[in-house]
């Protein structure tokens, strides 16, 4: 059964499911899950391309347009890509940037029974 944040509607359409992932330096992110295909790219936001566990690309549509190189990793990630994930808007763009890159999903709290 879905759980009811993923119920939730917004004026556009359903709420995408929110996904925890890990950065490099154990900080915690709720990405929103987006569709691969035709995912469109907020200003402020930033997004996550990847392959399975495996980050190919994170940045912001300004990287695309001012950093060739950027642009250039992001048609590549794009080819084999089988996620792409948003970030609402972070307080520090580059921090946050850099410590994605080296990110993966969050393991799952084991409740073990005593």
């Amino acid at each position: 059964m879905a759980a009811i944040s993923d119920l939730i509607r917004s004026a556009h359409g359903p709420v995408p499911p929110k996904v925890d992932w890990e950065g490099r330096s154990g900080r915690h992110y709720l990405l929103a899950s987006e569709h691969l295909s035709s995912f469109v790219m907020h200003e402020s936001d930033l997004y996550l391309i990847a392959k399975g566990n495996h980050v190919l690309w994170v940045g912001a549509a300004s990287d695309l347009v001012d950093d060739p190189t950027s642009r250039a990793r992001f048609r590549l990630a794009l080819d084999c890509a089988t996620e792409a994930f948003r970030l609402d808007a972070p307080t520090d763009r580059l921090a946050t940037i850099w410590d994605l890159e080296e990110s993966m999903p969050a393991r799952q709290a084991m409740v073990h029974a005593a």
